[in-house]
């Protein structure tokens, strides 16, 4: 398993459009891909359930990625935040 924390910097947190591409490339990876804000936990892949965690900019969230291509899933997902949150 690799985890790793990310802080949201863009001024309207985890929003829609780039949450549902971030929605889209992780569903390419077989890993199971998780990202927890506080409490509570969603899957990855589930743009509903993303958009649910209501992240707002200058919070942290962290990311699990735990399967065969867990390295390559959490490396495209960490630089995937970095350019677009």
């Amino acid at each position: 398993m690799i985890q790793f924390d990310f802080t949201v910097t863009d001024p309207d947190g985890l929003h829609a459009r780039p949450a549902g591409q971030l929605v889209k490339e992780a569903q390419q990876f077989k890993s199971s891909l998780s990202i927890t804000k506080g409490e509570k936990t969603a899957d990855l892949r589930r743009l509903f359930a993303v958009m649910g965690l209501a992240v707002k900019q200058n919070e942290t969230v962290t990311i699990k990625a735990e399967g065969e291509d867990e390295q390559e899933a959490a490396a495209f997902i960490q630089k995937f935040l970095s350019d677009n949150f």
